[in-house]
């Protein structure tokens, strides 16, 4: 039988691959949206026929239940998340009710449709907030520091709650900073290989960032997603870290995406004070060995390939501006 997959958030990065991904294997794809014309304009040409879209409502939990009961998922994958970054203490409310209160109303929803629908909530590194130890594993004691934060702690609390009152199938996936030339440019990454490259075809003189000794823990979106449908073909329910296990700086970056381009980031790159952010006491860098061993997981793009493919995908947007 087809396995049929729900996604919210189905036009985000994250999105994006884990159709490509689900479609490949022969799943029938489901994007749960706000707004369904919105959303197919932002889809991929090439995925508009493949992909199906339906209304949602983060707030609803009566809309949620007429949907899993009209599309029937066997795998229901939440990627929809409100706020990231910089905006990460603004409209706490609202970060409260889409990024925290709707995971109870997804797993209420599926207890009133199908219990046996497989659920996976894309968590973040930012319930550690301020780490106490470092690397971070499911076992690190939580610290949020953030609205946004906190309510992804909520959320992963409430799965686990709902797996062990209810014997509910969900999951939550404790996701490290993942990239892509999907990645939109208010993210630094992105910001970056999208600014070296304006600055190699003459569109831009230099690119202004903050600290640019900071550390992350940097990997390849495809492969995050990857870990997502992993956890949901596993014989039991749990949480997972994913992450590459690596540390580099931003100055990293800079150096290797300028270097891709035969430039020298010192001559282009200016640290601006006034945005930088409080230095963390502990390293966010993820340690994945149990996805490593319980799930066979491992990330296939590296760092340096990373940021190449990202640059190279922002010089071929450009030439064709």
């Amino acid at each position: 039988m087809q396995k049929v997959a729900l996604i919210t958030g189905i036009t985000g990065q994250d999105g994006t691959y884990l159709s490509e991904l689900l479609l490949g294997k022969g799943y029938r794809v489901v994007g749960a949206v706000r707004d369904v014309p919105a959303a197919a304009a932002k889809l991929p040409r090439q995925w508009r026929e493949s992909v199906e879209l339906i209304e949602w409502d983060m707030l609803s939990q009566q809309k949620m239940i007429e949907v899993l009961s009209f599309v029937r998922p066997t795998e229901l994958y939440n990627l929809a998340g409100y706020s990231t970054g910089a905006g990460m203490f603004d409209d706490p409310v609202g970060i409260g009710e889409v990024n925290g209160l709707a995971v109870t109303r997804i797993l209420e929803a599926i207890r009133a449709v199908d219990a046996k629908i497989r659920f996976c909530q894309a968590s973040s590194r930012e319930i550690f907030g301020e780490a106490h130890e470092s690397p971070q594993t499911e076992n690190t004691q939580v610290n949020p520091r953030s609205p946004y934060g906190s309510a992804k702690l909520y959320a992963d609390t409430m799965i686990r709650i709902y797996r062990q009152r209810y014997g509910l199938f969900a999951c939550s996936a404790i996701l490290f900073n993942h990239e892509s030339p999907r990645r939109g440019l208010a993210y630094v990454t992105r910001k970056i290989t999208h600014e070296a490259a304006r600055i190699k075809l003459g569109q831009a003189k230099e690119l202004q960032l903050g600290n640019l000794d900071a550390l992350r823990d940097w990997g390849f979106a495809g492969d995050t997603v990857r870990a997502m449908w992993l956890m949901l073909q596993y014989a039991y329910a749990d949480e997972f870290v994913v992450a590459t296990g690596e540390t580099h700086s931003v100055r990293e970056f800079c150096e290797m995406a300028f270097g891709h381009l035969a430039l020298d980031y010192r001559e282009y790159v200016r640290e601006d004070k006034a945005v930088f952010r409080p230095a963390e006491p502990a390293v966010l860098v993820g340690n994945a060995e149990k996805a490593s061993t319980v799930l066979g997981w491992h990330p296939e793009i590296g760092f340096h390939d990373l940021v190449s493919m990202m640059v190279d995908a922002d010089m071929q947007i450009l030439d064709r501006i």
